[in-house]
């Protein structure tokens, strides 16, 4: 298998800058003073270029994609919790009792979590969770290769093949979080090598770990961007490198949903970290993107402001699974009824148009 990253980009759309400006207009036609609804009108004209369509359709169906994987370079003491709390989440997630589930439902949303690269036998969950794994966990990224390349291609295609699962299905808007132990840590190479910063402005405290254990971190961070750095020319091979099934996975889904023209909301570091990724194979693809909410990880704002997007939310949370993301879709699904919805200025006041 070989995957077409250069083809792959030249057939990527962008959001459709006419429809934008139809709706930019509409807004100052609608019952309210010009501008008065502030970033709401914004993300509404966003909404109605991805779409392809002014007035917006209501985003009815939100799905939720959590991707999972273990990292080898857990054992080196970089998270305050052990690698099984992966597996146990993996089982709360497809259960139904994760926050990710809990703000799911508030906003009318579908949970699917996938198991990529966790360090666990979960095949009694069913295809639905594991029917794209890769491998158990990956190697330490500070002394040898996460996995191989034709790993990172397979993983790859996996996250193109669940996206276009869930466009197919009817998906107009997907959410992409994270589950796994450590994966802070590879997330932070990839945003120091492909945001060129430092050690010390992309290592945060991930699951809340002590000093002790950010410098055991911090060194780990040093020595996989040590061993990416030659292999920046390809984002699969910098992907086996440094990276991790969930990460390629990840970036897959962002690609893909970029070329079927569906938008996304991204959530945190882990996510920003794969979206950096998404972006080397194709500047156009954060165009179909929403930054949910600004990690308090310092790689998550780097990536935010190399992938030029502005955080929806600013809530200092940091748990992943797409929790972040999900306190921020309420904002576009305001936005897209608001602008299909409200009257117009000249049905409230006769002679205004």
């Amino acid at each position: 298998m070989s995957v077409d990253l250069s083809g792959i980009a030249a057939d990527m759309p962008v959001p459709d800058a006419d429809v934008r400006q139809e709706a930019l207009a509409r807004w100052d036609t609608l019952a309210k003073p010009p501008g008065s609804l502030g970033r709401l009108e914004v993300l509404g004209a966003w909404l109605a270029s991805v779409q392809g369509r002014c007035p917006t359709q209501p985003l009815t169906d939100v799905r939720v994609l959590v991707v999972a994987g273990d990292h080898g370079i857990a054992a080196s003491g970089v998270s305050a919790y052990p690698a099984a709390v992966t597996a146990s989440m993996v089982r709360t997630i497809a259960a139904g009792g994760a926050a990710v589930n809990v703000l799911a439902r508030q906003v009318g949303a579908s949970v699917q979590v996938l198991d990529l690269g966790v360090d666990a036998d979960l095949s009694d969950l069913g295809p639905a969770v594991t029917e794209h794994k890769v491998r158990r966990g990956t190697a330490r990224i500070d002394v040898e290769d996460a996995m191989s390349v034709a790993e990172a291609e397979q993983a790859f295609t996996a996250g193109r093949a669940v996206a276009d699962a869930a466009v197919d299905s009817g998906a107009q808007l997907l959410v992409v979080g994270d589950m796994g132990i450590a994966n802070t840590t590879p997330a932070a190479v990839l945003t120091g090598l492909l945001t060129r910063s430092e050690v010390v402005d992309v290592v945060g405290r991930g699951t809340g770990i002590d000093d002790a254990a950010w410098m055991r971190k911090a060194a780990a961070v040093r020595d996989a961007a040590h061993r990416g750095r030659p292999r920046m020319g390809d984002m699969l091979d910098l992907l086996a490198a440094v990276g991790g099934p969930d990460l390629a996975a990840m970036a897959g889904v962002f690609v893909q949903a970029a070329t079927r023209r569906t938008p996304v909301v991204l959530d945190g570091v882990v996510s920003g970290a794969a979206a950096l990724v998404a972006q080397r194979i194709s500047f156009k693809v954060p165009r179909w993107m929403q930054a949910g909410h600004r990690s308090p990880e310092p790689a998550h704002s780097k990536a935010l402001e190399r992938l030029g997007l502005e955080p929806l939310v600013e809530a200092q949370m940091r748990l992943g699974e797409g929790t972040g993301a999900l306190v921020a879709v309420p904002q576009l699904q305001a936005a897209a009824a608001l602008l299909a919805e409200m009257a117009l200025l000249s049905e409230v006041v006769p002679g205004e148009s």
